[in-house]
């Protein structure tokens, strides 16, 4: 069944990204377009977007009360994203400034963005079966719906989606927010968006919305204890039989070792020969000697504990003690900048480090390393790991959310498994699952058969579009029952 969707993000590529939810926003929609479906994208209009993404006034202007405040705002649309019309929410006043987010009046910006969204539908032609939110920006709209809007005709019978895409982020505000985003006083309990005496954008969503997704299946049951719920567990345990896991997929045609342009050369599964040029290619880049018998560690990651920072910078050290080479990337927190800083002065032969973001970069480590480190503390989905198997680069991993769903250890004895892993989040554990990668590397069958089994791992946007239209049907269903 054909179904009108409507996918509703604070950030999405080509037009505005802060993190991984612009690249699911940009290529979610386009896999879901394919199956035939109609989905359409909605976003803010910021300051950032480029002129050269044309979009033209359709509806408004209109206006709406915030905070005490009639706000003005169009909607114009993009077709920038072939085959998916975006429409952009226009209102300069929120949106014209540098920066997606960390402004004082963010409750404001997103709840005029989603109450706008439902002001454009019901003046407009075209209504969704299902409205798609993504974390906290858009959890209103569920709330919106199911109380000040839902007497309201035309808009009833939408079914609402909402995916934690880190559940970490949850837009929580003062008290005063409630009223001023156009809430009745009555929905700060317990059993409401009251959250430690404060008002929860997210929480609002959890309870509200017809289904709930996050994006792996181990992050939705990890978010369901005191580890990982960030003090939410109780309600998505309370919602368990309506919350389920799909894993992102990834965009085979960006990430393509045979077509990368930025790479040194060209390979595929059928011939990984070339991949030891791309290697050579990043040992030079980095300065460091020109050795193709040395493990080569890779790392592209934002420089945060969250990534698992913190136990790695224990373990270099020891590493570096042994015969092998470290490339990373990343910037974040001034700590591990000082910390990786001084280990990459101490010692120029075997480990380089860019402390920047360089897509380019990013591209020649994914390709020219033979190990690539993802010792999260927690991690929903997850990426890297996608890429490098992409790219018949090992993940060394720590079993949790998307990488315990993604990465199978590796036994020399039946050839199965596509990576090393380990469990417990301590120094130790990485340090021991880093040597079985540096030893597994020295004997060249296992070797050759493991980055075969990489390379032939399949996680494209396909499956998972085909889970999220299943997920749709569900939310329609639900939405219509009651």
């Amino acid at each position: 069944m054909a179904l009108r969707v409507l996918f509703c993000t604070s950030e999405a590529v080509p037009f505005a990204k802060t993190g991984g939810l612009a690249d699911v926003a940009g290529a979610l929609p386009p896999a879901l377009a394919k199956l035939g479906h109609d989905i359409r994208i909605a976003l803010p209009k910021y300051a950032a977007i480029d002129s050269s993404l044309a979009s033209a006034p359709i509806a408004g202007p209109f206006k709406l009360k915030i905070a005490d405040k009639a706000v003005e705002f169009t909607i114009e649309q993009s077709d920038a994203l072939s085959g998916v019309p975006t429409y952009l929410i226009d209102c300069p006043a929120y949106y014209d400034r540098d920066g997606l987010y960390g402004h004082p009046d963010d409750a404001e910006r997103y709840a005029l963005f989603c109450r706008a969204i439902l002001h454009f539908i019901e003046a407009g032609d075209w209504t969704p079966d299902v409205i798609h939110g993504n974390d906290w920006q858009t959890a209103l709209i569920p709330v919106y719906l199911k109380t000040t809007h839902a007497d309201r005709p035309g808009i009833a019978d939408i079914g609402t989606l909402h995916t934690i895409h880190n559940l970490a982020y949850q837009g929580v505000f003062d008290p005063p927010t409630l009223s001023a985003v156009g809430l009745d006083r009555s929905l700060f309990t317990m059993d409401g968006l009251e959250f430690y005496g404060r008002v929860n954008f997210l929480k609002g969503g959890l309870l509200f919305a017809d289904v709930l997704n996050t994006v792996s299946k181990k992050y939705a049951e990890e978010i369901q204890t005191p580890d990982y719920g960030e003090r939410l567990e109780g309600i998505l345990t309370h919602r368990k039989n309506d919350l389920f896991g799909i894993l992102n997929g990834l965009d085979y045609d960006e990430w393509n070792p045979a077509t990368d342009a930025h790479i040194d050369a060209a390979y595929d599964a059928g011939d990984v020969r070339p991949k030891a040029k791309c290697k050579v290619g990043l040992q030079r880049r980095f300065k460091l000697p020109e050795r193709p018998d040395v493990p080569l560690f890779g790392l592209v990651s934002r420089l945060a504990g969250q990534k698992g920072l913190d136990i790695l910078a224990e373990v270099i050290p020891h590493l570096l003690k042994l015969d092998v080479q470290f490339a990373l990337l990343g910037t974040g927190e001034q700590y591990y900048h000082d910390v990786l800083s001084a280990l990459a002065e101490g010692y120029p032969e075997k480990m380089g480090l860019a402390l920047t973001f360089d897509n380019a970069l990013a591209h020649q480590i994914y390709a020219g390393s033979d190990m690539f480190l993802m010792p999260s503390h927690y991690e929903p989905c997850g990426l890297g790991q996608m890429i490098s198997l992409r790219y018949g680069t090992i993940p060394v991993v720590r079993s949790t959310g998307g990488l315990a769903d993604t990465i199978d250890e590796f036994d020399p004895q039946n050839g199965r498994g596509n990576g090393f892993v380990f469990d417990e989040y301590r120094p130790v554990a990485l340090l021991g699952t880093a040597v079985r990668g540096i030893l597994t590397y020295g004997k060249k069958a296992a070797w050759a058969k493991l980055v075969e089994n990489a390379m032939a791992a399949n996680f494209s946007w396909d499956r998972s579009a085909q889970e999220y239209a299943a997920l749709y049907e569900r939310a329609i269903e639900k939405r219509r029952s009651r």
